[in-house]
This record gives C-alpha cells, sequence and structure tokens, in this order.
C-alpha cells in the first residue's frame, strides 16, 4: 500500500483552461489520478487556484508553477507513505503549504494530489472509488438536478441569479430522471426561441442564456416547457443566485430586475418566489458575508430549503458557524473548495452530525471522471447538482448514475419527499 511515484502535468478543463492532473502509483501497481476543476462562480473564502499569470501563455492561466510544486515539493513528501491513511496524506501537503488557503503550494495542486491517493487506495482494494466509500452497500442513487438558464449578462440582459434548475424529483427512476431532463432543456429552446423571437443561445456554463432579467419569466419559461413535455408533476425547482457576483459592499445592496435591493427586500422577494413556485432549494441567495442574512432569511423563508455554496465553501469552520446561528439546512460539497478530500469529507461528517445535508456538485470547468460522482454515490445523499445535460463531462456523470444502478441490483433512485417543503 506504499505510494512509489507522484507526477504531475497541466492539461486543460472544458472550458480549455488549464487544470493539474496527478498520477499516484503505488509499489502494487495500483494507479489513482485526479484533476482539479475550477468554477466560475468562485467564494472568497475557497482555497487559492495557484496560475502563472505568464500573459504570454494561456492568457496568464497556466498552471506550471503547481505542477513543479507537486513533482518537486509534495512527491518526496508522500513517497513512501500509506495510501490508504487519506487524513495523513492530507495532512503531509496541508504542513507542505502552511497556509489557510493553500496559497504556497496552490490548492489546485494539493487538490488534485488527494484525489489521486484517494483513487489509489480504492484501486489497490480493486473496487470502484464510491464503493470504497460506501464499504459496499450501495442501495440507491442520488437525484440529479439540472441547469437550464444561466444567468449573468448576455446580449444585454442582466440576469442576477446564476442558474435555473430543474429537478425531475418525482421520476420512477434514474433513467426516467435524466430522459426528463434532456426533453426538458430540448424543449426549452424553442420556448425561449419562441418569447425572444431569436434563437436560443448558449450561456457560460452551457444552460441557455437567460432571455429576460426577470427571474419569474424564466421561471415560466421554463414551466412552459415542462408542461409541453407533460412532466408537469414530475418536476420542481432549485435556484443557484451566486448572488455574491451582484452584491455592492459599499450600498450593501443587491442587483436584481433593474433595481438595487438590500438584504431584507431580497429575503423578501425569494419568500415571495418560493411560495409561487415549487422549489426544493435556494442556493447562495445572499452575499458570502451577510450572516445577518442568512440568519433572518432562514427564519423566514419555510417553502424551500436554504442552501449555501460560497458562504460556506466546504469549510468545517464556517459551516459550524452556520449550525451555531441556524442559518442554512444543507451546503454545497465541492472538495477543491477546501482543498483535500479528508477536510471535505470531515465537513460532510459534521454538518451530517448537526441535520444538515450535503450536495455533491461539480465545477463550471469540470473534467471527465469528477470525484463528486464518487463522492455522491459512496456518500448516498439524496440529491446532487449535475450541470445541464449537455457537454460530455456533464453527460458522464449521467451516465455514471445509471451505470451504478445497472451494476447493482435493487438500487434505486432515492427519493425526498423528507426535502420537500412545498
Amino acid at each position: 500500500m506504499k505510494i512509489k511515484s507522484v507526477h504531475a502535468r497541466q492539461l486543460i478543463d472544458c472550458k480549455c483552461r488549464p487544470l493539474v492532473e496527478v498520477d499516484v502509483l503505488t509499489e502494487d501497481g495500483a494507479l489513482g489520478r485526479g484533476a482539479a476543476p475550477t468554477g466560475s462562480s468562485v467564494g472568497m473564502y475557497e482555497s487559492c487556484v495557484l496560475r502563472d499569470r505568464n500573459p504570454a501563455e494561456y492568457h496568464g492561466m497556466s498552471v506550471h508553477k503547481a505542477v513543479d510544486h507537486v513533482n518537486q515539493i509534495i512527491a518526496p513528501r508522500l513517497v513512501g507513505m500509506d495510501v490508504t491513511d487519506q487524513k495523513a496524506l492530507d495532512q503531509a501537503m496541508i504542513d507542505l503549504d502552511g497556509t489557510s488557503d493553500k496559497h504556497v503550494l496552490g490548492g489546485n495542486a494539493i487538490y488534485s494530489t488527494s484525489i489521486a491517493c484517494y483513487r489509489a487506495a480504492a484501486e489497490a482494494y480493486h473496487v470502484p472509488l464510491y464503493d470504497y466509500i460506501a464499504g459496499g452497500n450501495i442501495r440507491a442513487v442520488s437525484i440529479p438536478s439540472f441547469n437550464m438558464i444561466n444567468g449573468g449578462l448576455n446580449h444585454g440582459i442582466r440576469q442576477a441569479f446564476n442558474e435555473f434548475i430543474v429537478m425531475p424529483y418525482r421520476a420512477d427512476d434514474i433513467e426516467q430522471a435524466v430522459e426528463i431532463a434532456v426533453d426538458v432543456f430540448q424543449k426549452l429552446g424553442p420556448v425561449i426561441e419562441k418569447y425572444t423571437g431569436t434563437e436560443a443561445a448558449v450561456g457560460r456554463s452551457y444552460g441557455w442564456t437567460a432571455p429576460s432579467e426577470d427571474p419569474e419569466e424564466c421561471l415560466k419559461l421554463i414551466q412552459e416547457a415542462i408542461d409541453l413535455c407533460g412532466y408537469t408533476d414530475r418536476c420542481a425547482f432549485a435556484l443557484d443566485c451566486a448572488i455574491s457576483d451582484m452584491y455592492d459592499a459599499k450600498s450593501k445592496t443587491y442587483y436584481l430586475n433593474g433595481s438595487r435591493r438590500s438584504s431584507a427586500e431580497m429575503i423578501a422577494y425569494m419568500k415571495e418566489l418560493t411560495e409561487k413556485y415549487p422549489f426544493v432549494f435556494v442556493e447562495d441567495m445572499l452575499d458570502e458575508n451577510d450572516w445577518e442574512g442568512y440568519e433572518k432569511a432562514h427564519q423566514a423563508i419555510h417553502r424551500t430549503l436554504i442552501v449555501a455554496d460560497d458562504f460556506t465553501v466546504t469549510n468545517k469552520d464556517r459551516i459550524q458557524r452556520a449550525v451555531s446561528t441556524n442559518s442554512i439546512d444543507g451546503f454545497i460539497l465541492k472538495p477543491n473548495q477546501v482543498g483535500t478530500i479528508s477536510e471535505a469529507m470531515d465537513a460532510h461528517a459534521f454538518a451530517k452530525s448537526h441535520g444538515l445535508f450535503s450536495i455533491p456538485s461539480g465545477r463550471s470547468g469540470g473534467v471527465i471522471g469528477d470525484v463528486v460522482m464518487d463522492l455522491a454515490v459512496g456518500l448516498q445523499v439524496p440529491f446532487i447538482k449535475n450541470g445541464c445535460p449537455r457537454s460530455g463531462e456533464r453527460i458522464d456523470k449521467l451516465n455514471f448514475l445509471m451505470r451504478v444502478k445497472d451494476l447493482y441490483p435493487g438500487c434505486h433512485m432515492e427519493k425526498i419527499d423528507q426535502f420537500v417543503k412545498f
């Protein structure tokens, strides 16, 4: 089980941005491979993605420094260590770096190595990583949720909310859930085209670009596509607001639908929206530093789950503070936010022990074989974020779920009635 070699290289993610990929090989020949995806919406408290900032290569986004740190600093430290002792391996890298945000070696260098060790350990036992995580008791796959409309600034329209999501939570099985998402997504293109009079455009996360600044208009169009497909009673909504991007710290206001709004007004707006439409969860509805606002939102909003991403960044200390103030129902589990597998697993375990749930999610700059899918199945979580049903690395996540269901007789798709508040 001892590590024989650790080697890193620069590759690219689905958005053609450089990333770090690491191979970990044991003395017995077990190989684990890990890569660090990056997001478009990145919280200020996430671990550092170390880039070279050389404008002559990939517009400053190359990661040769991080690669060198793996090959020259991390590798000599990990060689000879037990590949199955994940905490010891991660702690060794944390100690080598010596900073809270891993900016010396790079969170992308450390995280990619952490995943590679995790996969090598599973390979050493000759089992899939999700099986290694679960201990072999795979009874269900998570309900997927799908990004249909992307926010941001597109063609003069500034949609404040980042992702409008559909969750086919009443599908009979995972195969039907995937088919529902594909049907609705493909139907939504012509629905948007009819609404705008122009061809629907693809957004930065491969969903359709928002056809309106008004979130309700986007929800109505998605609902129209759902209804036209005949899935009215099988789907619900979710939102990833990522609203920190729309927050102005000086005025302490948020941009939404043509005007600036206070934290209290955002809470009132979301309360009204979730009472008009069926929402399973709302993510990052306030700024990542608005602790008082989250506490008030959780007290005021009762018909959906309040979920944090940039607010918690898969960090146990921030989740602990959110628990102490009763501010959230769950958090988005993105291991690269905190920078190691063991830290992410500690965050998940702490949250679960305090009645919160984790929602594994990929990043917009995704990769094939993302470890979050192994976490989703291995941890047996109720639902996950999959992105839109378009683009290879996102389709790979859907095929992953269907493949697991096929390999385990009796495996079913999770039911989330206990989480549905509408």
